[in-house]
């Protein structure tokens, strides 16, 4: 109010508001933004929970009395829904409950529904659709395909955001009795139904509006997916429908089936569910625990519910996304509701007071690294606890509301929350709604399309006491095995050897001697319950499930496996921390300015040692793959050898090039459009034996870096590169080779304009810098702006410090052995998560003909030159190369 009132947010570290076209467009983020007062809104019925009574009342005079529905802004109808509708819905119901009680809000006359009433007519429009999956965003002014309305372009929307219209919709038709907004919403829910995936029963991330044919087919409990689930469950509840339940009982049976591997829930493909879809799982799936109680499920909402508190503990927030060893995957955190949400369901399901311990730790962690002078702020990276100027509407119509009823008592509530449901924004819809205005006739078109013997179905809504009477140690139980899961990345259970104290048969196999080439090995893998699973990348996957272990014991004997496995990869990693190194191109026409950022190797020469790095021609080598004996040994002889990445293990392929009588060797990534601007540095393992036999340096370079070299060698065809530990500037490069003169003048000439400028910021030179002819050289040129990060960058702007600087900043990223196709340990379930890199084109443009001849020159020819050269490097430089 002091700060922000009455643009939508708060942007707690400058104290201002954030009006939609005054600050920098934040992307897709903004369309929650429709010049309405959002927070006030969203915050509306948090007050009343609060007790605020008599603030609650002033601000809804200022809703009333200040906001605009009717503004030409374009706006997400879901989050439009769940704030904007949710919470004058929300208002509107602790409005005639206080009026109720004769003390406050005796003035009121429904003027809020009112709102909410205009508010849905003006998402109408959205839902024009063959299918009645509702466009992703509308123009509250002008609606959607009207020439000025922005928008109606769009063919995808995500399942969250066409299935989370329920609750709101049909408690406006129920409010209002006009049944047109429950009819749409449910329209909208049964064409999700009857597309979702029939073997496996699971919906997808994104879908198309009108063919409804599945955009993005990956499928889990997080964001694009989460709030469809809920809203399943909570319309049986609030509006009694049983065909809602049913369905939701059918996806909870898939999802438990599938997508559940306690205490990680992990995407999956609807089409393949045994397979995942990634490594690394969302914080929007820290709600599902909460859903979980309501279902009834308690054990596996404790498990996922105590693994996200130790991920917490850890970071101090949970991160926007992390791995499945619990590595941060992104590192923000917009202050998000849902495990705060969790957390308040599982104390009411247990009255287990561990859970008022964890809202304790989230209020410390919100009051010492969120809290700023004018409100509280988002965290930009959770590892330096770096704030961002950002308060969403959610934090107080959600987080506040949360906390608080995890630690009031019945008596410090001025009504009874249980004749209340939540919706997914936390707005409090009145359960009585189900009995009002029934205007739709109820229809169980589910049965036909579900035949399942789930236990389950019985567990809805249960009472606690039938759950663990009597044991309030039930919980604690449950999350004892999980107390150290991040520390030890997964849970240790006890292997069969160590209950016979090695008097037992031995385990099968060993994580050490585990080759993916191995027949009999992978045989051994599927006896106890461990699937291999080839990812895009090219690294190799191990997941269990135990329930396709041959036996109880090759169950033990498949946990005990990937935890040796998961200890084996993070011991390399360890280990072998490498930092990255440089592949430069020194031929023409690029002399040394083309720098490539590459993976180190675990074996070979040490370049770190060899401070003259290994320089060569490149050569293709026959097969590419290198994993067999060289057929064109002549081309590749004292040559650096380009191979491509996949097939076989590093160490064979540096083998059969050495062999063939390479001096050193380049993998290219086979990953279509990798780039190390988007991928964590790589770093080749060796094969699990003795690799002191390889003494030529070997690099690792990704798609996009790769296809440089590849296409220097279709313009230019001989290509000289340098294999070293960091970048060398030219005067390293060439000394005592034949280089034209004026490429060193210029040098000079460069290096003496930048300590000139940096003295007076002039672009004068002086008469005695140096020729005439070197002095125009030099005002040519263009270096590139500081601060510009790239994958090319010329050296001769790098001081060595500067180099140092820049290598050691590359080498923080967090490096990974890679899988099986080319390692000795191969990456486990629980092991970090691939970052999928951006598909990107990447072309090299030159139009460098410059002949190097040891003549002199004419002048002019040799600006001309030199000018189309650095047309060139602009060129790369705009190429992102």
């Amino acid at each position: 109010q002091e700060h922000a009132y009455p643009a939508d947010e708060l942007m707690p570290l400058t104290c201002r508001g954030r009006v939609r076209g005054q600050e920098p467009s934040r992307g897709d983020v903004d369309d929650a933004l429709g010049k309405f007062s959002l927070t006030l809104i969203d915050t509306l019925d948090t007050l009343v929970v609060l007790n605020k009574t008599k603030e609650f009342e002033e601000a809804v005079k200022k809703v009333i009395k200040d906001v605009n529905l009717d503004n030409d802004v374009v706006v997400s109808v879901f989050e439009t829904n769940i704030r904007v509708l949710g919470g004058l819905l929300g208002g509107h119901s602790v409005a005639i409950m206080l009026k109720e009680k004769g003390e406050y809000m005796q003035w009121y006359n429904g003027e809020l529904l009112q709102m909410a009433k205009e508010l849905g007519y003006k998402l109408l429009p959205a839902f024009n659709t063959t299918s009645g999956l509702p466009y992703p965003r509308v123009n509250l002014k002008f609606g959607v395909r009207h020439p000025e309305a922005r928008t109606g372009t769009e063919t995808d929307t995500c399942t969250a955001c066409a299935g989370t219209l329920i609750l709101e919709f049909a408690a406006l038709s129920r409010f209002t009795g006009a049944s047109i907004f429950e009819e749409y919403a449910r329209k909208a829910l049964d064409f999700i139904w009857e597309k979702r995936q029939r073997s496996s029963n699971l919906v997808g991330v994104t879908i198309n509006i009108h063919t409804g044919d599945w955009v993005r087919k990956d499928s889990g409990v997080g964001a694009g997916i989460d709030s469809y689930y809920e809203y399943l469950l909570k319309a049986y509840v609030l509006l009694g429908d049983d065909s809602f339940l049913e369905r939701f009982n059918t996806h909870y049976d898939a999802i438990m089936r599938y997508i559940s591997q306690p205490p990680l829930l992990l995407d999956v493909h609807i089409h393949k569910p045994m397979l995942n879809a990634r490594t690394w799982m969302d914080s929007l799936l820290a709600f599902f625990p909460g859903l979980q109680v309501l279902k009834g499920d308690i054990r596996p909402a404790i498990e996922t519910h105590e693994m996200l508190y130790q991920v917490i503990k850890k970071h101090n927030f949970l991160p926007e996304a992390f791995t499945t060893d619990f590595r941060v995957h992104w590192a923000q955190h917009p202050l998000r509701p849902e495990f705060a949400e969790s957390t308040y369901f599982l104390y009411k399901a247990t009255g287990d007071p561990y859970y008022l311990e964890v809202g304790k730790t989230l209020i410390e962690n919100l009051n010492k690294y969120a809290r700023v002078p004018c409100g509280f702020a988002a965290m930009k990276d959770v590892r330096t606890g770096s704030h961002e100027d950002r308060m969403d509407s959610f934090f107080l119509a959600e987080m506040f509301k949360y906390l608080y009823l995890l630690f009031a008592d019945k008596e410090d509530m001025i009504f009874d929350i249980e004749d209340y449901i939540f919706t997914t924004e936390a707005h409090l819809l009145p359960l009585w709604l189900s009995t009002t205005n029934q205007t739709i006739s109820k229809k169980n078109t589910t049965t036909e399309y579900t035949e399942l013997d789930d236990s389950n179905f019985d567990w809805t809504c249960p009472n606690t006491q039938i759950l663990f009477p009597n044991d309030p140690m039930f919980a604690q139980s449950i999350r004892e095995p999980l107390k150290n899961v991040v520390d030890k990345s997964c849970p240790r259970g006890i292997s069969r050897a160590e209950e016979s104290l090695g008097s037992g048969p031995k385990p099968p196999l060993r994580a050490r001697d585990f080759m993916a080439s191995n027949p009999e090995h992978l045989e051994i893998l599927k006896k106890m319950g461990v699937s291999l699973i080839h990812l895009k990348d090219g690294r190799v996957q191990l997941v269990q499930h135990a329930v396709q272990a041959a036996s109880s014991l090759d169950a033990e004997d498949g946990l005990r496996f990937m935890q040796e496995m998961i200890e084996l990869s993070s011991q390399q990693q360890k280990e072998q921390q490498l930092p990255p190194r440089a592949v430069q191109i020194v031929s023409h026409p690029f002399f040394g300015r083309v720098v490539l950022t590459a993976g180190p190797a675990q074996f070979g020469m040490d370049l770190s040692k060899h401070k003259a790095g290994t320089r060569g021609f490149v050569a293709t080598i026959k097969p590419y793959n290198g994993c067999s004996e060289i057929t064109n040994p002549e081309v590749v002889k004292e040559k650096i050898a380009l191979m491509q990445r996949g097939q076989c293990m590093f160490a064979e392929k540096a083998r059969n090039i050495q062999k063939a009588g390479a001096i050193g060797g380049i993998v290219i990534d086979d990953n279509e459009g990798s780039s190390s601007d988007t991928a964590p540095l790589f770093q080749m393992a060796g094969d699990g034996k003795n690799t002191d036999d390889i003494t030529i340096p070997m690099l690792f370079l990704f798609n996009k870096e790769g296809n440089i070299i590849l296409d220097a060698i279709r313009e230019y065809e001989a290509v000289e590169v340098l294999l070293s530990d960091k970048a060398k500037d030219r005067a390293t490069i060439f000394k005592g080779k034949m280089i034209p003169n004026y490429i060193i003048d210029s040098n000079l000439e460069m290096e003496n304009m930048d300590q000139k400028l940096s003295e007076n910021d002039s672009q004068k030179q002086n008469s005695e810098e140096a020729p005439s002819a070197s002095q125009d050289v030099g005002e040519v040129s263009e270096e590139p702006e500081e601060g510009e990060s790239s994958d090319v960058t010329d050296p001769d702007s790098l001081s060595p410090a500067d180099a140092d600087s820049d290598s050691d900043s590359i080498s923080n990223q967090d490096s990974y052995v890679p899988g099986t196709d080319e390692a000795g340990a191969p990456e486990p379930a629980c092991t970090q998560g691939d970052h999928q890199p951006q598909e990107q084109k990447t072309e090299t443009e030159s139009n460098s003909k410059v002949n190097w001849d040891n003549k002199v020159q004419p002048m002019e020819s040799i600006l001309a030159d030199w000018n189309e050269d650095i047309e060139a490097f602009e060129m790369m430089e705009k190429d992102e190369l």
